[in-house]
């Protein structure tokens, strides 16, 4: 009889990366086991949610296999959807359940999922997408709630998942969880995007630079975007003539100040923002358009930017912070710049300005994460 897992996290509906690692990591797990997939479809009110103008819409061409069972979904304010998951756990019976950590919004849910699971005698793993939100962790009742909810998640968990050694010592410290418990399985390849031709992406955003910077992703303040802006700005003049920053994602906090910045900045005829969520059709036109690209993070577990960048084989200028080096070190193409340092982004750009190569990433593949997965679940 296969082993059975069942892997919980958010709907294509709230798109966000960690939907797009659920969808990942069922389907290379469904070619060895039996897999099921509970979807949280209603994440929080809307109206809370900065990124509400793409809630729903169709924009990801990515979907689960079609061996994977799905139960799409649980709502946070819905007890009908709540007793569903229960009848469709019940009837399924996972062995595991894999719960996919990145904010507490979903914690009385993910609750729910693990009492349901207990009663079954599931195995219950955490996934730590994030080691603590920034968001959350400024904002009082927000963090005693998540502090609260987090104890009693964590509380008789088989074992927990992180994606770098780094994260595993602050969870380690932060949560006072055993290291022995605690495994590291790197984060896969984003490489479902085509690579295509670098002039036939520019004639799509008529972009007539000869090279260009891409900054891509959801634009919040541990971001560091406005270091990157200073250090567009700190360019030769001659070399931002033949440049162009993309700017590109939908902005979750601080608008009003980047757009001052961009407005005011002396290159911004040479500075491009692109301010909504990307669909994923339009993903292989910018990153096959740029020439490098930017993550300026001020902190970070891990980035599904750089492993799309990494798949593209582009040269990525990023930040050394939390797990982001351990994870890059062994790309070629990665330069590494201390946090909110402009200077030294300014310096690496001009360090790549023309660099034509292509790099190749020995990032561990989807197959062998599925392997180092199911390593553990015996191991449980």
């Amino acid at each position: 009889m296969n082993m059975k897992i069942c892997i919980v996290g958010p709907s294509k509906r709230f798109l966000s990366g960690i939907s797009y690692y659920t969808i990942r990591l069922a389907n290379t797990l469904s070619s060895s086991c039996d897999v099921y997939v509970l979807n949280y479809r209603k994440l929080l009110p809307e109206f809370l949610f900065p990124g509400r103008g793409h809630i729903g819409k169709n924009i990801s061409d990515i979907e689960l296999s079609p061996a994977v069972k799905v139960f799409d979904g649980m709502d946070y304010n819905d007890p009908a959807t709540w007793y569903s998951a229960y009848m469709y756990l019940r009837a399924s019976r996972p062995d595991v359940i894999i719960l996919q950590w990145w904010t507490s919004s979903v914690s009385h849910m993910h609750l729910l999922v693990k009492i349901i699971g207990y009663l079954y005698n599931s195995k219950l793993i955490m996934e730590f997408h994030e080691v603590v939100d920034p968001l959350e962790e400024g904002i009082l009742p927000i963090r005693l709630y998540s502090k609260f909810m987090g104890k009693l998640l964590r509380k008789n968990a088989s074992c927990f998942i992180t994606h770098s050694e780094s994260d595993k010592k602050l969870i380690a410290i932060r949560y006072g969880i055993h290291p022995g418990k605690i495994h590291v399985i790197p984060h896969g390849l984003y490489d479902q995007y085509d690579i295509l031709e670098k002039n036939i992406a520019r004639e799509k955003f008529s972009i007539k630079e000869e090279y260009v910077i891409l900054s891509f992703g959801l634009i919040r303040r541990y971001k560091g975007i406005k270091y990157l802006i200073k250090a567009f700005e700190q360019l030769p003049e001659d070399i931002i003539k033949r440049s162009r920053l993309l700017i590109v994602g939908e902005i979750w906090e601080d608008r009003e100040d980047l757009l001052d910045q961009i407005n005011s900045s002396h290159s911004n005829e040479k500075i491009s923002l692109i301010d909504r969520y990307i669909t994923d059709s339009e993903i292989s036109f910018f990153f096959s358009a740029a020439d490098v690209i930017v993550l300026p993070y001020l902190r970070a577990s891990q980035s599904g930017i750089a492993h799309i960048a990494m798949a593209f084989g582009k040269p990525i200028i990023v930040s050394e912070v939390g797990g982001l080096k351990e994870s890059m070190i062994r790309y070629s193409g990665a330069f590494f710049v201390p946090p909110a340092d402009s200077d030294a982004i300014t310096n690496e750009i001009l360090r790549n300005f023309g660099n034509k190569k292509i790099y190749i990433a020995p990032t561990i593949g989807w197959d062998e994460i599925s392997k180092q997965y199911l390593n553990i679940i015996r191991e449980i």
